[in-house]
């Protein structure tokens, strides 16, 4: 998984994504770019390689700036290893139409605002929970890319403080 830092329309960005409904696993939800390893590519090989697979956002122009937290996910039972980049110009984004049903970018500044975080009950597995999530431009970001994104807007407010 990598949240993919860029330049936009005088800010910076980062690239989300909706997954199609023709995935394996987690059809429809918003995600970052991300899958599994081939190999043995190392973790941040994966998420390179995976990231130009989807987007056409490539190793040779990006920079991994470092990682966060890796999470395991139960129900699809995934252990993701998330790192951070940055590439000093927008990618000339090809989102792949078999991944990816929508590109949504998003600028950092709004990750950061705390209006953006919002709660509701969501009825998951036959059970009521109290569901965190980024409200993206409608986009309801929850899960384990909400909990990857929450911890990057931990470090980036504490950094600034």
């Amino acid at each position: 998984m990598l949240v993919l830092f860029y330049p936009y329309d005088g800010q910076i960005a980062f690239a989300l994504t909706r997954r199609t409904d023709t995935v394996e696993s987690h059809k429809g939800q918003i995600s970052l770019p991300g899958g599994a390893r081939e190999g043995d590519e190392s973790l941040q090989a994966t998420a390179l390689r995976e990231t130009c697979e989807e987007l056409n956002a490539c190793p040779d122009t990006v920079e991994v700036l470092g990682r966060l937290s890796p999470l395991y996910i139960p129900p699809s039972g995934f252990l993701i290893n998330p790192f951070v980049a940055y590439s000093a110009a927008r990618p000339s984004f090809r989102p792949d139409p078999r991944e990816v049903a929508e590109l949504i970018e998003t600028p950092l500044s709004l990750l950061l605002d705390p209006a953006t975080v919002k709660r509701e009950e969501w009825t998951l597995r036959g059970t009521a929970v109290d569901v965190p999530f980024f409200d993206i431009y409608g986009h309801k970001v929850w899960g384990a890319t909400a909990m990857v994104l929450g911890e990057l807007v931990t470090m980036l407010r504490e950094e600034t403080t």
